[in-house]
């Protein structure tokens, strides 16, 4: 049997390089070699011989053998199957070696103590490892195409408002010429430093993802071509090294950002020290305030007085809800200010920050959707944050002095009780890209800045 399986092998070996044929074909006299091989004997000027039988040959395309080819596929596939040094069957897996092995093999000194299975169960097993891989990255992958959009969405406005800024800027000097001639330069040069910043960071931003889309799809597709194999032996070969690969990827999925965050909440739950070195003076801005309330002259109190005229018409006031902004707005930076509430069991109130281009006139949407970011308390003494929908809150005692917090880089807006510096709420890290300026709402409370 052996002595035949060897008298195969060499009837489908080329005798030029003594190897299994490649792409054979035939030439005048019927002997048969590798394509390659033949088209290099006749390189020469001397018109050429067979290697064989050295009869001379014509110099012209050799023709195709498909009959030895389907042999010579055949019988490497057989090879694969079956143990080199014994020619028996290789129906078993070491685990240690990560290698096919046969009775004969198992049994030997080699292998006697090694980690010995099935070779179906052992591809079984790798398997549902891979596939288990390519879940969590198919899903990294379609996590980052999704960061990569809502980034690119970012840049462009940040972007726009620059432009927007740059023609606002030449406005005005156009009209102010010798008054800001000598500022001009320095601000518009600094506006494009800005965009060159940003364009900066987003191609850098660009070139990371495409760099870890194009390693992922290597990846992804190395373990989809293993998971198509129909042998197990196409499956398991370098399947260890595959896995390796597979846990030096570092995922950026949800579940990772939500540890971020956790980290980011962490360092802010202990605030005593951390938020209130950012503390900065807020007033009331009067232009803003709903008719119904009443703002001290010094812009640090207000209360509803069921006024219903305002002393000046504004396209800046809330005219349906009783709310006021700051009179300072920030785009960047860190900032902690304190309100205290007064009558606060009367009526329903909400303290947080809102985006100036927050609806003033209609009715308000009470969310990071409508640019609110903020908590309150209703008439019943139930505490929310203005979440969509609304996210109940259990402080332990009834706040009457609130701290905010603003991370305008970080995307994090905190609430606390001021008086223990209990952590109310955080909302979900996003990047702000509006102006963001200090939120107030009463019913019937009043409230003072301190």
């Amino acid at each position: 049997m052996a002595a035949a399986a060897r008298a195969l092998r060499d009837e489908a070996t080329c005798s030029i390089c003594l190897d299994y044929f490649n792409d054979p074909v035939s030439i005048d006299c019927g002997h048969s070699f590798c394509r390659s091989c033949i088209t290099d004997c006749n390189k020469g000027p001397v018109a050429a011989a067979c290697p064989q039988c050295r009869q001379r040959i014509r110099r012209k395309p050799p023709k195709p053998n498909w009959q030895l080819r389907s042999i010579v596929e055949e019988l490497k596939q057989q090879q694969q199957n079956v143990c080199e040094k014994h020619q028996q069957s290789l129906a078993l897996f070491c685990e240690e070696d990560q290698a096919p092995l046969c009775a004969v093999c198992e049994r030997s000194e080699e292998h006697r103590t090694h980690s010995v299975g099935l070779l179906e169960d052992a591809a079984a097993e790798y398997k549902v490892k891979l596939q288990d891989w390519l879940c969590r990255l198919r899903k990294e992958m379609e996590y980052i195409l999704e960061s990569e959009f809502k980034k690119a969405e970012h840049y462009n406005t940040m972007k726009n408002k620059v432009r927007a800024e740059k023609q606002n800027i030449a406005s005005e000097v156009k009209d102010l010429q010798q008054l800001l001639r000598d500022n001009d330069q320095t601000l518009h040069q600094r506006l494009e430093e800005m965009e060159k910043t940003i364009t900066v960071e987003e191609n850098a931003n660009i070139d990371k993802l495409s760099n870890r889309i194009i390693s992922l799809s290597a990846l992804i597709t190395d373990i989809e071509k293993k998971c198509e194999k129909e042998h197990p032996l196409g499956l398991l070969k370098d399947v260890r090294s595959t896995l390796d690969r597979c846990k030096e990827v570092e995922f950026h999925g949800p579940e990772q950002m939500r540890k971020i965050k956790e980290k980011e909440i962490m360092k802010i739950q202990k605030p005593e020290d951390e938020v209130k070195k950012y503390k900065v003076i807020v007033t009331l801005d009067p232009e803003t305030a709903h008719p119904g309330l009443l703002l001290s002259k010094r812009g640090r109190r207000a209360k509803w007085a069921e006024r219903q005229k305002p002393p000046t018409d504004s396209t800046k006031r809330f005219t349906m809800y009783p709310c006021v902004l700051g009179s300072e707005g920030f785009t960047s930076g860190r900032h902690y200010w304190e309100v205290k509430l007064l009558l606060h069991k009367v009526g329903g109130w909400a303290v947080g920050v809102a985006s100036e281009s927050v609806d003033r006139k209609g009715g308000i949407t009470g969310s990071p959707k409508g640019g609110i970011w903020a908590i309150g308390m209703e008439k019943s003494g139930q505490y929310w944050a203005l979440t969509s929908p609304q996210t109940s809150l259990s402080p332990r005692g009834k706040p009457k002095k609130l701290g905010v917090y603003l991370d305008y880089e970080g995307g994090l807006l905190s609430l606390f009780n001021a008086n223990s510096m209990e952590h109310l709420y955080t909302y979900p890290q996003a990047p702000f890209t509006d102006r963001l300026f200090p939120f107030f709402c009463l019913g019937e409370a009043e409230l003072r800045l301190v």
